[in-house]
């Protein structure tokens, strides 16, 4: 079994508007001389980067029997049918058909997602939304990974 592996990075998009930003911070901070420009740019830009860094550090794994999203680890044997969801249906499962209680590794600027299944009788979770770029991929993975259910 070749192993799942997917980070959902934040659009390109996002980091040109970061630049955009500092570059109005930029234009503020004139007027208080070159030290403060670069110190203002250095630090805005720090927290920009780490800002976009770790939001988009969310990962999603199939490994050996776990299936890892984000900080949750479940074993894929408590998980049932995984379903990829196209934009639509992605979309009316994190807002109308949401249940409150599934685990959601939601990030908005994906609109493709994967809904799995959480068979298990003692989770009260329904299910696991997962926000991916592969959902193909990522159904195809759960369902080679998972044990075989007579």
């Amino acid at each position: 079994m070749k192993p799942y592996d997917e980070r959902l990075t934040v659009p390109r998009s996002w980091w040109l508007m970061a630049v955009l930003g500092l570059g109005l911070f930029a234009v503020a901070l004139v007027p208080l001389g070159a030290v403060a420009l670069l110190c203002g740019l250095a630090a805005g830009g720090t927290l920009v980067g780490v800002g976009l860094s770790t939001y988009g550090s969310a990962r999603i794994r199939v490994v050996a029997d776990s299936l890892i999203a984000g900080q949750a680890r479940i074993p894929l044997s408590a998980l049932g049918e995984a379903r990829t969801l196209d934009a639509d249906e992605a979309r009316a499962w994190r807002t109308h058909r949401a249940d409150a209680r599934a685990h959601m590794l939601l990030r908005a600027y994906i609109p493709t997602a994967v809904r799995v299944e959480v068979k298990d009788p003692d989770d009260p979770t329904p299910y696991l939304y997962l926000s991916t770029r592969r959902p193909d991929r990522l159904t195809a993975a759960l369902g080679a990974a998972r044990p075989d259910v007579a």
